[in-house]
Order: structure tokens, then C-alpha cells, then sequence
């Protein structure tokens, strides 16, 4: 007896030393392709794609294999899983005892260790293939503990055609994820895998259902579970019917997957029930646009508090082949429009130079040659910068973008993620603040995403659980609650047709935009909790003459709002604690002068905002019957009077003249003033100093003259390369044949102040 046991160590310590050796010669290796799965916040499946072997095999992550799905698993396949190390030697025996007994095979032996082995290493059924199995059987015992190996078994049991663990079955036949299962749906898919052609699932549910039956039986018998739930068990339906895998999201999803091609699981930020509904107001609304030739839309839906990305609708129809539905709106690189003027206005706050009530002139301007125009082709005179802002005038932004200087705004839009911009920076003016850039659909809701958090950019999330913490300042808390304040007044021209009184109007702060040419309509709002962006257009580039912003895309976001956050008025945004009131002059937006009768209340930011004082009227010297105004040097002993005249900017003056426009004008000064002032000369407005003009060769092609004076003057008088020309009156626009090479240009006025110009003349 000792000596048989003194050979049994000896035997088992032989065999425990081969192993090891073998084990150095022969490590386990695998590599399991699963099945890409693009997950919601919630763990649900959005969208999911075959594996590269073209199986549908789904990673079960080890939360998703709950309590009662180990426990029948473990029941039907291994009842000592936990005990063994991999080969159950009583199973052996036991099996040899009955095969040898009855000549035929009872009852296997493989463990869920075993079965693991024959689903990474398949090979035919042969004595030694069944020693090699036992080996590995060992080693994934050494190299994985329990859970992980009752894991890869779940992940990798057979279920019919091309489908592939217990993840897979639960979505693509029951709809649902693993630990969602019901007790009667698991024991479903632990009598399938042995027999996954005549237990096939949605084909044979009526044979599946009575090998389900026999088991729940003998887990009832062996008090696997509550004797309550396993009744409940045997008189639920086996319903299983196979279903398309989820294709919800599929932009982001393909996205994401290019990024992390070799993930199986992604888990993104997007919540489940925003995202259907974004996907289905979107799709809806987009269809009743079909008859109007606008096909395309894109949404994107942030958590203002997160930067989370949950809701993601890259257009409105994937499967539209013939208007491109697999365009990706979301990151398609855009015109803009005018949805970067608030961050216009918002620099210009935080520099000092403008407050909401400021005035800024709307008329014709040039800037070396680009004259911007307003949307309807209008102009406006002296307008506030509030009204600026929420009537989306054109020019008084281009002339905003030229105070805070075109690098300064660039800088700011590279700050706050804009990419194309920031690759495009050199070849960028005055025309990026009306759409004369590109930008995607992410980049500009996350900038009006960072206007709801007091100014301050951080980059969206896409993927759970992976936070850029980066915070970049883009603008003060305080000039981003004067956007907001602005963006959600009512009485603005971009809202709806009809929207006032037949539509629920969402708290929100929104701004609009419509691309040149009208193939972009946007609009981006946001509230405390959501920012939401709508792009809406055809992705050919198309443009359609009722495409704008406001008719077309504002009411997809009023939708979007309505639907997902209802009636939200609650902590809405407070003024920061740097910003307060201020009375101003209402004609200037400036600090009252003693002349100023009528004042406004006015936000401003101290020690920031100008503290320059009124001076929208000018005191002048003059006649007694107010025909003639003089100067310090002319000024009689009597006989005159001081009267207040509208001290207007010259463009403003310029086009009141053009216009023939009504105002009070200082009278012309006096002819017996002897001193010529060198001030205030004429502006030569046209042409342009210091830039080149084409003309055709031999042919007549004219340049126009013209110029803005002080209210005083009347003539003008025009010569080219020193010799005179004409005369004309001062908003009168003259015209001249030029002459190849350099030019000078002159302008006089009545009052003997002069100015010039040179510019260069080519022949194409």
C-alpha cells in the first residue's frame, strides 16, 4: 500500500512537472473576434456589426452575467465548476463506467473549462485531441480565474447559423441584453447550444420550449431557484423571434469603430431615449420637406453640465441612396452663416468696446474692396448692438469683426475647437463672421454649448467614462450671459412664420443662420441643461430658394426642445456677479453727457466697459438765423448763438445724403473765416487706397469716386495725378476712364482740407 501511494506522488509530482514544462513549450494562446458593439449610456445596444469571421458575437462584459444565468448554465453544463481545476475526474470515470456498461454514450464529461478549449481550438473527436483538450483545459485554469472562464464560455456557445454567445441570442432573438433576461428566457438559451439546429431558436420554438420545460423541472427539483419564479418560468410563452441587429445610430457608430476598430465594445454617452426621439422628429420633419426639395438633416444634442454627447442623428435617412443619407451631417465640414456673430459681439464685450445699448452704424461700408450686405438687402442707420445681434444684421457684425481684428477672432474660434478654421487661419477676413469659413455641425454647438457655461470651452464626449478635463476661457461669464440675454428675446425676425401664435415657443437662447446661396440652414439653441444643433440642407450642396435658417431649421429645434425638455424655465441663467446696470444715453449707448435727455438701462462690465461720455450731439457756433456756423477763429462778437446738431459718423451722414434723408445739419461755415483746417478732410471711400484694379485693354471700363465729408461741407472738387477733374456735391458719385499704371488720387473740399490716394491699374 505505501509503495503504490509512494508511486502515485511520484506519478503526480511527474505529471505536474510535464505540465509546466509543456506549458513553457506550448503556451495557451487565443484571440477572440467579437462582434463590435456600440452601446448606449444605459448598456443598451445601439448599433452593432458582424465580426471579422462574420459572426454575430457579442462580448458579454462580466456585469451582464448575473446571478441566475450562472447558476442554470452552471446547473445544465458543470454542477462543480466551481470545484474542479478544470478536468472533473469523477466525470470521467463515471462516463467510462457507463459507456462501458450500456455501450454507449450517457453522459459526457467535458467541463465548461473543457468546452471552452473545444470552442477555441475545434478539432475532431480523437483520444489524444481529448488529452490536448484536458491540457488546455488546465492551462486556461492557471491563466484565468472562474468568472472569466464562464465568461469566454457564454461569449462563445453556438446558437444556430452564425450566431454566437449568450449576448447575441439575448439581442438578436429576445430583444433585450443578458442580465435583462427573464428566468424562463435563461433556461431558453442553456438548452439551445447543445443542439442549436433542432433547438434552433424562432424555428422550432415548440421542441425548444419542452427541452426548457424538462429543465426547469429539474431545477425545480433540485431547488436551483425560488419555486414562485420557476412556476412563473413554466407558464411563459417562448416567444424568441429573430430580429435585424441594431442599426440606431449608424454615423457615430461607424465613426466610432473607425477609431477603435479593434474594441468590442464601445460605450458611448448617448442616451436611449433622446436619441430615439431626435431620430424620429428629425426623420419626420425632414419628410414633410421633401416636397419643398430639402432632403437632408443632421442633430447633435449635448448635457450642457457634461459635455456628454446624447443624442447623435448624422441625417435623417442612412438608407437614402439617392440624397446621400450616408453622409455623416454632424461632421461635415459647412458653411455657417451667421451663427458665429454672438461670439463677435461677445469679444467685443470683453474688450470694452461695445455693451448691448452701444450704437453701431447699418449702412453701405467697404473694407479694401468686400462691401457686405444684409440678408434683405436693407439698411438700417444707427442700430444698437442688442438689435444687431437679434435681427442678425450683417453689416454692423463685419464691422465689429474689424474692431476686434480678424487674428483676435480666429484665435478664439481655434480656442473653442473649430479645426477647419484653425487649418484655414491665413486665408480668413472680414467675411468668416457672415459664413466665408467651414465648420461642422459638433464644433458649432459645442461653442454655443460653452455660451450656457459661463464662457468656458471643454470638448464633447462621446465615449462613457473618458472625460477631457481641458477648460479653455473662450469669453467672460459676464459677455456670455449678454449673448444669452440677447439670443432669447422673442421679437427678432428669425423666428417661424406663424410660430408666435400657433406654436409652443421653448425657453431657449437661439441663433440662426443661412449660408450663401441658401444651401445651409441652421439653428443652434440651448438652455441651462441642453444645447441642441440643427443643420438642415441638401448634402449635394443644392441650394433652395426657401431655405433658411428661420423658416427651416428654428423649427425642427423648437421640436426638439419641446419633445425632450418640456416647459423647462427653471434655473435659468443668472447675471455673474461681474456684471451690472448701468444708465445710458439711448442715442449712443454711452454714459450720459449734460445734453442727453433720454436714458436707458444698459448691462456693463466695470473696469472693462468704456466710461466714454455721450457725444451724439455737437455744440456749434452759429447765426442768429442759423445760415451760417462758425468756428473759434470767426467767431463774431455777436449776433450768434450755440445750438446742439447731430454729431453723425461720416458714413452715417454719407448715406443719410444718398438716401435723402431728413436731418439737422450744421449750417456752412463762414465764407469770411480766413483758416483753412486740416482736420476732418474728405475720406475717400472710392476706390481704395494702395489696391490694384483690372481693366479690359483698349476698352472703357470706369471707377466711380466718391467720398464721406463733414456736415459743413457741400462741394468737393476731384484730381487725378494733380490735375483737377470735377466738382460735384458731396454724395454725388462721379466717374472715370483710368489710365494703365499708378495713380493718384485727390479730393478737396470747401474748406480747403484735401486728402489722397494712389492706386495701380492693370489690363486683363
Amino acid at each position: 500500500m505505501l509503495r503504490f501511494i509512494k508511486y502515485f506522488f511520484w506519478f503526480l509530482a511527474g505529471s505536474i512537472l510535464l505540465f509546466f514544462i509543456l506549458n513553457l513549450i506550448f503556451p495557451i494562446k487565443f484571440s477572440v473576434s467579437y462582434s463590435t458593439q456600440v452601446l448606449s449610456d444605459d448598456g443598451k445596444v445601439l448599433h452593432a456589426f458582424l465580426s471579422k469571421d462574420e459572426k454575430w458575437r457579442m462580448q458579454a462584459t462580466l456585469p451582464e452575467i448575473n446571478d441566475k444565468l450562472k447558476r442554470a448554465f452552471i446547473f445544465k453544463e458543470d454542477k462543480y465548476f466551481y470545484y474542479h481545476p478544470g478536468v472533473n475526474p469523477f466525470a470521467i470515470l463515471r462516463a467510462a463506467f457507463n459507456n462501458a456498461v450500456y455501450h454507449k454514450k450517457t453522459s459526457g464529461a467535458s467541463t465548461i473549462t473543457m468546452q471552452v478549449v473545444r470552442l477555441l481550438y475545434p478539432a475532431k473527436r480523437t483520444y489524444l485531441n481529448k488529452l490536448i483538450e484536458s491540457f488546455r483545459a488546465f492551462q486556461l485554469e492557471l491563466n484565468f480565474s472562474k468568472d472569466e472562464i464562464l465568461q469566454l464560455y457564454l461569449n462563445l456557445v453556438p446558437y444556430g447559423s452564425n450566431i454566437e454567445g449568450v449576448k447575441s441570442a439575448s439581442v438578436l432573438y429576445f430583444n433585450t441584453v443578458p442580465d435583462k433576461l427573464s428566468l424562463a428566457q435563461i433556461v431558453t438559451l442553456t438548452v439551445v447550444p447543445n443542439q442549436p439546429v433542432s433547438l434552433s431558436l424562432n424555428k422550432n420554438n415548440k421542441k425548444t420550449a419542452e427541452a426548457r420545460k424538462k429543465w426547469l423541472k429539474r431545477m425545480q427539483e433540485e431547488k436551483i431557484f425560488d419555486i414562485a419564479e420557476i412556476n412563473d418560468a413554466l407558464n411563459e410563452p417562448l416567444l424568441a423571434k429573430r430580429v435585424a441587429s441594431p442599426k440606431k445610430i449608424p454615423h457615430l457608430a461607424i465613426r466610432l469603430r473607425t477609431l477603435f476598430p479593434d474594441s468590442a465594445i464601445i460605450s458611448t454617452c448617448i442616451v436611449s431615449t433622446i436619441q430615439e426621439k431626435a431620430e424620429q422628429i428629425t426623420s419626420n420633419y425632414l419628410k414633410r420637406l421633401y416636397s419643398k426639395n430639402i432632403f437632408n438633416g443632421a442633430v447633435l444634442v449635448i448635457d450642457n453640465k457634461t459635455r456628454n454627447v446624447i443624442g447623435y442623428v448624422g441625417s435623417n435617412d442612412y438608407n437614402d441612396v439617392l440624397h446621400a443619407g450616408q453622409v455623416d451631417g454632424v461632421v461635415a465640414v459647412r458653411s455657417p452663416g451667421s451663427t458665429l456673430k454672438p461670439l463677435v459681439y461677445a469679444i467685443a464685450f470683453d474688450m470694452g468696446h461695445l455693451t448691448p445699448h452701444s450704437t453701431i452704424s447699418d449702412v453701405p461700408v467697404n473694407y479694401l474692396g468686400y462691401s457686405p450686405e444684409n440678408f434683405n438687402s436693407s439698411f438700417n442707420g444707427k442700430v444698437t448692438i442688442e438689435k444687431s445681434l437679434a435681427t442678425s444684421l450683417n453689416i454692423p457684425a463685419v464691422k465689429t469683426m474689424s474692431k476686434i481684428t480678424v487674428p483676435v477672432f480666429i484665435e478664439k474660434l481655434s480656442e473653442a475647437g473649430f479645426k477647419q478654421i484653425k487649418k484655414d487661419k491665413k486665408k480668413l477676413g472680414l467675411s468668416t463672421v457672415l459664413g466665408g469659413c467651414g465648420v461642422r455641425l459638433e464644433e458649432l454647438t459645442n461653442l454655443y454649448a460653452t455660451f450656457a457655461s459661463n464662457g468656458v470651452y471643454n470638448p464633447i464626449n462621446y465615449l462613457k467614462g473618458i472625460n477631457d478635463t481641458t477648460k479653455i476661457s473662450v469669453v467672460s461669464p459676464a459677455s456670455a450671459y449678454m449673448v444669452t440675454d440677447i439670443l432669447s428675446q422673442l421679437i427678432r425676425p428669425d423666428l417661424p412664420n406663424n410660430y408666435q401664435s400657433n406654436y409652443h415657443i421653448p425657453k431657449v437662447a437661439w441663433k440662426t443662420g443661412t449660408s450663401y446661396g441658401r444651401r445651409d440652414a441652421w439653428s443652434i439653441g440651448y438652455n441651462s441643461k441642453y444645447t441642441i444643433g440643427v443643420w438642415v440642407g441638401n448634402f449635394s450642396g443644392q441650394g433652395i430658394p426657401e431655405l433658411t435658417g428661420a423658416d427651416m431649421a428654428t423649427p425642427l429645434l423648437f421640436e426638439l426642445f419641446n419633445t425632450i425638455d418640456y416647459n423647462s424655465t427653471n434655473n435659468w441663467f443668472i447675471p455673474p456677479e461681474d456684471l451690472t446696470f448701468r444708465l445710458v444715453c439711448s442715442e449712443s449707448g454711452k454714459v450720459p453727457s449734460d445734453f442727453c435727455t433720454h436714458t436707458v438701462s444698459d448691462y456693463f462690465i466695470p473696469k472693462v466697459s468704456s466710461v466714454l461720455k455721450c457725444n451724439h450731439l455737437k455744440e456749434v457756433f452759429v447765426s442768429v438765423d442759423e445760415k451760417i456756423s462758425y468756428c473759434m477763429s470767426c467767431i463774431p462778437q455777436n449776433n450768434f448763438k450755440k445750438k446742439f446738431y447731430p454729431n453723425l459718423d461720416p458714413d452715417l451722414r454719407a448715406w443719410f445724403d444718398a438716401e435723402h434723408l431728413a436731418y439737422d445739419k450744421i449750417p456752412q461755415h463762414s465764407p469770411m473765416c480766413v483758416k483753412v483746417t486740416s482736420g476732418n478732410a474728405p475720406q475717400i471711400t472710392s476706390p481704395l487706397n494702395k489696391n490694384e484694379y483690372l481693366v479690359e485693354k483698349n476698352g472703357e471700363d470706369k471707377l466711380m469716386l466718391s467720398c464721406a465729408t463733414t456736415t459743413d461741407v457741400t462741394d468737393v472738387y476731384w484730381y487725378i495725378d494733380d490735375m483737377f477733374y470735377a466738382s460735384a456735391k458731396t454724395s454725388e458719385q462721379i466717374f472715370f476712364t483710368p489710365h494703365t499704371g499708378s495713380i493718384k488720387i485727390s479730393c478737396a473740399d470747401d474748406k480747403g482740407r484735401n486728402s489722397n490716394i494712389w492706386i495701380t491699374v492693370k489690363n486683363y
